[in-house]
């Protein structure tokens, strides 16, 4: 990545503002541009470590998922979100551009109801596959009786 500040570069190359300060940054991605913000933070960025991906679920405004990607050389880390909106349950995957997203998104789909358009292996990885619902949604029924899973 060199000296250039990672912020201007989000700037330049996307128009979004990327918050905080290195080494941690955030950015708020639009789901049109979610897997081209991928491979230009791990191509231009250098962020080549994949740590994680998950969902949150803030019921009226609909699920949001993000990714922690770190550049380990320079020491900087960013979160990128998108919002998938109140009734939309499809994300693009990222496993083509980091393998590390594949059982990351795996759980993702077995916990909130999230399909990864692309994804190699979509199938659950918790839960066993006749399981009914989504345990980490706000709208799953906690109260629901289901049989000992093992």
């Amino acid at each position: 990545m060199g000296a250039a500040d990672p912020r201007a570069l989000v700037r330049d190359r996307f128009g979004l503002d990327a918050g905080g300060a290195p080494p941690r940054l955030s950015v708020e991605v639009p789901l049109d541009r979610w897997v081209d913000f991928a491979r230009f933070a791990k191509h231009d960025l250098g962020c080549h470590y994949f740590s994680f991906l998950t969902a949150v679920d803030w019921k009226e405004q609909g699920l949001e998922v993000l990714y922690r990607i770190e550049n380990l050389d320079d020491h900087l880390d960013i979160t990128v979100r998108t919002k998938l909106g109140p009734d939309a349950v499809r994300c693009p995957s990222l496993t083509d551009v980091y393998r590390g997203a594949d059982w990351m998104e795996r759980e993702c789909y077995d916990m909130f109801g999230i399909t990864f358009d692309g994804h190699p292996d979509l199938r659950r990885i918790l839960l066993a596959q006749d399981w009914d619902g989504h345990p980490l949604r706000k709208a799953y029924a906690v109260d629901t009786p289901h049989a000992p899973y093992r």
